[in-house]
């Protein structure tokens, strides 16, 4: 079992859209386990608005201290992701989940201000834990042909910080999706949709490969 922490002190960086949607593409071939230790409860809310079933277990409303008793429990997961807060005075609540995480995906909105935020988050909080972890381009606007090149090069030689090879680009069923009570796992897969399905699709593969390579072929 791998607890991934989605994780940026940065908000409005889509941390629960990526958790929510990592898990429902990590549920096709996995066993997943969605916390949230957030107190704004994106998460809850947008279980509550799904008309069906979630493709994987939920636990919202979660001290963050519980997740070092989860290798204990005798349900076997693969993954447990966790919705994490991005609030400064909620530091000691990511913390706490850093220390029960394997691996940290970090969202980040292709926007300057979201910069120093990001940074910080790896500089002090998660590389002094040694874990591993990737940055996750969000919301890339496929209309602006140079934005995903530009911001692929300021992290790999600007900041020096690893990052996912996949990336999420900005659609409008993705950002509907809280609000309509939809994952990549129910969605019809359509010219509207297919975008969406498969950006989340490949970051799930990708995740899963670095979390886990022994998974990673599972697909």
């Amino acid at each position: 079992m791998k607890v991934i922490a989605i994780a940026n002190q940065k908000g409005g960086v889509g941390k629960t859209t990526v958790t929510m949607q990592l898990g429902a593409a990590l549920s096709r071939r996995h066993r997943v386990l969605v916390v949230d230790v957030d107190r704004q409860q994106s998460t809850v809310w947008w279980a509550e608005n799904l008309h069906e079933r979630l493709p994987f277990d939920f636990a919202g409303s979660q001290n963050p201290k519980a997740l070092t008793g989860l290798r204990e429990l005798r349900v076997e997961y693969d993954f447990v992701l966790v919705d994490t807060p991005g609030a400064l005075d909620d530091t000691p609540v990511l913390e706490s989940v850093l220390d029960a995480a394997d691996y940290v995906v970090v969202p980040l909105t292709p926007e300057p201000l979201a910069v120093e935020p990001t940074m910080r988050t790896i500089s002090r909080l998660i590389e002094p834990r040694r874990l591993r972890h990737a940055v996750l381009l969000n919301r890339i606007d496929a209309r602006i042909p140079s934005q995903l090149h530009t911001w692929q090069d300021l992290l790999d030689t600007t900041w020096g910080v690893p990052r996912f090879d996949a990336y999420l680009r900005q659609y409008k069923t993705q950002s509907d999706a809280p609000i309509l009570g939809q994952l990549v796992t129910n969605l019809r897969d359509n010219r509207r949709t297919a975008g969406t399905i498969a950006d989340v699709t490949r970051v799930g593969i990708e995740m899963a490969a670095q979390a886990i390579p022994t998974l990673a072929g599972r697909w």
